[in-house]
Formats: structure tokens, sequence, C-alpha cells
């Protein structure tokens, strides 16, 4: 395996699906299964670190040549369970959003527009022959989407403060599959009742179809990530956003505007400090 930095990489949330061996076809199917029994499986600060250093050269490389063979790997209830990086199709779909995320000038000096191009040809070619293709992992950066907190609940928080620079605090959620899609099903009648259209809508409709993709026996975890380096140590013990995120859905199958308010001002003014960092100097 390539040697990587030990420097941390802020600032990713995840959403994973973990589906077991056997949703899988072979040759891959095996593959995983000998993959599982490695010691010394790469982390996903090592994902991270890898593909910051595909940026570095000149030119720098948007998007690997080759897809990732590493996964990250859980044992539930003694099946296992695997959740594939998928680096390289990741990278393409990122390169979606990056006119959004940055200034065109910006965007046009850390990727020139041929690279990007090129990257999108390679991607569409690609596409032709791997229609059925998606992602395991959803990524966001300086924040975690309030749709992602409607799949989980608060007594699946998991929650482990950290003991040292080598091990940093860990904030994140597991449920099985057949709850998440429960849970997002129950969500959009809710908020379908209470208004007729909206990102929050828009945001848990695109989740809810991206789950039906895998195995109802699947494993559905939403980590913090890198993002818990830049929450304080305190507020971070404290954040119970999916317990909010729960009670302003309850709030609003009761009718209680008032109280779906308060829950959703609750996490606006969690996330705030949070996102004000993204434009900080």
């Amino acid at each position: 395996m390539p040697k990587v930095s030990s420097v941390i990489v802020p600032y990713a949330t995840y959403l994973r699906v973990y589906e077991p061996l056997a949703a899988f076809p072979e040759p891959e199917r095996s593959h995983w299964a000998r993959y599982a029994r490695r010691t010394d499986r790469p982390s996903y600060q090592d994902e991270l670190r890898r593909a910051l250093a595909d940026l570095a050269p000149t030119p720098p490389v948007p998007v690997p040549v080759h897809e990732s063979e590493d996964a990250f790997v859980l044992d539930v209830e003694g099946v296992v369970c695997v959740c594939p990086w998928r680096t390289r199709l990741r990278g393409w779909q990122a390169l979606d959003d990056l006119s959004e995320e940055l200034p065109q000038p910006v965007l046009d000096v850390v990727l020139p527009p041929f690279l990007r191009n090129q990257a999108t040809q390679d991607y569409e070619r690609w596409l032709a022959d791997n229609p059925d293709a998606r992602p395991w992992i959803r990524t966001a950066t300086w924040q975690v989407p309030i749709n992602w907190f409607v799949l989980v609940s608060d007594e699946e928080r998991e929650y482990d403060k950290g003991a040292s620079v080598d091990s940093p605090p860990v904030l994140r959620y597991r449920t099985p599959m057949v709850q998440a899609r429960r849970r997002v099903a129950r969500g959009l009648r809710a908020l379908k009742e209470a208004m007729d259209e909206g990102p929050l809508i828009d945001g848990l409709v695109d989740v809810g179809r991206w789950l039906e993709e895998f195995h109802p026996r699947s494993l559905v975890e939403l980590d913090y990530g890198g993002l818990v380096h830049a929450v304080p140590a305190g507020a971070l013990e404290d954040d119970h956003s999916a317990a909010d995120v729960a009670e302003g859905i309850a709030a609003l199958r009761r009718g209680d505007g008032t109280a779906a308010g308060a829950a959703y001002g609750r996490l606006v003014e969690r996330w705030r400090s949070v996102r004000d960092l993204r434009s900080a100097n």
C-alpha cells in the first residue's frame, strides 16, 4: 500500500452504505471476501490524502486514472458488509458540483477547463458501458445535510471524544437499511403535507432513491468524518442534530408549526458557526 501522510485532512462528512457480500456478483464478491481478511485496510483519511496528492502535480489529476480497489468493511451481526470506495466514480461526479462550489476564475485556476472537459468525456464514455453505476458513499463538506439526519435516530448515535491526535473524536450513526428507508418515507409524508416543495423535500427524495439501489440487508452509516475537527469538543458532545430533525418532523405530523420551527432554529444555530468557518480567512 502506498505510504501516506499523517496529516489529518478535514472537513468532509460521509453517508455510506455497507452491503453484504452476497449483494456483489462474482468475481467482485471473492475480491471483497479476500479484502475483508486484510489487517492493513486504509482509512477515509488515507483516501483524502491520496486525492489531495493527485492535485499537487502540474497539471493536477482531477480524477484517478484507475478505480480504487479499497473499501470499508464492517461485521454486522456476523455478516461481512462492504462499502467500496469507488473513488474514480465519485471524483467524476464531484466535478459536476465544483461550478457551484467555486467562482469560475478560481475553478479555472484550480482545474483548467481542458482537464475538466477531458474528465467529462472520459466519464461519459465510461458511463455508456456502466449505466447502472452508483457510489456507495456520499460526501459533503463543512456540513451534514439535514436530509441525512432523517435516516437515523438519536438512539443510534455513537460518540467517542478521542484520547489524542492519533485518536480523534468520532461521531456517527449506524442504522439498518430497512429503518433508513422507513424514516425517509415517513419524513416525506410529513414534509409534503406541511409544504408544497423545497430543498429539504428534494434532497430527501434524492437520498431515498439512492437507498433503493442497495440490498435491503445493508447498513447505513452517517459519519461526521473530518468535520469533528471544526466543532469544539463540548459542542460536538452536545450535538444531537438527529433528535432535533426527528422532533421537527414529529411536530409537522401533529400540525405544530411552532415546535417544528423551534427544532429547525436549533439546527440552524448549531451549524451556523461551522458554515462560517468555510469562508473565514
